[in-house]
């Protein structure tokens, strides 16, 4: 072999290898993503279910708010497709946009119901209403927390693929860009 030939193989093994670094980076910023969104995904689910508890409760003593209760179960299942639709690619940035509004559109609509239900004291006095309003209370915190964590992993996985010399090889390993809740 020519000294020309061992230099060309030696350029493509140093290519070959920083390209497979860059990959494994990509990659483990990607897990970063999928175990920010579990913790998310456990609260959106710990939420639903509190939701749901409230909602069989206060079905019948708020029976004049139909329409608002309706309303927060309708949010509710549109949440729960955008959230199916995140747990199939976390990483993916329209559907975590659309998880997004999603909850903004849930989250107004709970702020309405917490009102109603407060509006009742013999409603805040039932545990059957109570232990759920709790919940969903402390989910809003929960939520932020995750959702800060979620958006943190997220920035640092777009920040890796948008670096050079990385962002050469996104099309070629299908770095897409992230969303943000």
């Amino acid at each position: 072999m020519t000294d020309a030939v061992l230099a060309w193989a030696g350029v493509l093994a140093l290519l070959g290898l920083w390209m497979l670094g860059a990959h494994n980076r990509i990659t483990a910023l990607r897990a970063a993503i999928l175990g920010a969104w579990s913790q998310v995904d456990a609260v959106l689910q710990a939420r639903g279910k509190a939701l749901a508890a409230l909602l069989a409760a206060a079905g019948a003593p708020l029976a004049a708010e139909s329409a608002a209760l309706e309303a927060v179960a309708s949010a509710q299942t549109q949440l729960q497709l955008a959230a199916d639709a995140v747990r199939r690619t976390p990483v993916a940035h329209d559907a975590v946009a659309e998880l997004g509004k999603a909850d903004a559109v849930l989250g107004a609509l709970l702020v309405r119901l917490e009102a109603l239900v407060e509006q009742q004291p013999a409603l805040l006095a039932d545990p059957a209403v109570a232990a759920p309003l709790k919940v969903l209370r402390d989910c809003r915190a929960q939520l932020g927390f995750a959702r800060q964590l979620f958006n943190d992993a997220g920035a640092a996985y777009n920040r890796a693929t948008q670096q050079f010399p990385t962002r050469l090889l996104r099309s070629v390993l299908r770095f897409g860009q992230a969303g943000r809740l």
